[in-house]
């Protein structure tokens, strides 16, 4: 699996894992009489709750799974800017031949060395491609 792939798995992973809210159930309608000589119907007929939301997968929030991540763990993290730390934060290999890796997957130019530079487009990079891919990105971590 890519670097990337288990920075993804890692956050939204941990966002699964909490419960969903349960959807709350809607008064039945009374039966209608049917006029004579109709047949009932087999199967009956569904209608949505008024103002119920379509069935569509929200946004996993990367900020509050990072968030509730640092304070559980209790560390010092500086997940918002660093890879290191957000690497750390995620239980993943912080190692420079990783965030190497990382580096050639998202596409990073520059020198592969570690630098400082090359640390901070690759913290944006995974910002971004995890906003891509479904997740809701606040401007604090994407800058």
């Amino acid at each position: 699996m890519s670097i990337f792939g288990k920075i993804k798995d890692a956050i939204f992973g941990k966002a699964k894992a909490k419960p969903a809210p349960q959807p709350t159930q809607t008064a039945q309608r009374p039966a209608q009489p049917q006029a004579q000589g109709q047949q009932p119907s087999a199967m009956p007929q569904m209608t949505p709750a008024a103002g119920a939301p379509a069935a569509q997968q929200q946004p996993v929030d990367v900020d509050e799974v990072l968030a509730d991540l640092a304070t559980d763990k209790g560390g010092d993290f500086n997940y918002k800017s660093s890879i290191v730390d957000l690497m750390k934060l995620l239980d993943l290999d912080s190692s420079l031949a990783n965030r190497k890796e990382l580096a050639e997957e998202l596409g990073y130019t520059g020198a592969r060395d570690g630098s400082a530079e090359m640390n901070i487009w690759l913290h944006k990079a995974v910002m971004k491609k995890l906003e891509a891919n479904g997740g809701k990105v606040s401007a604090d971590l994407r800058d």
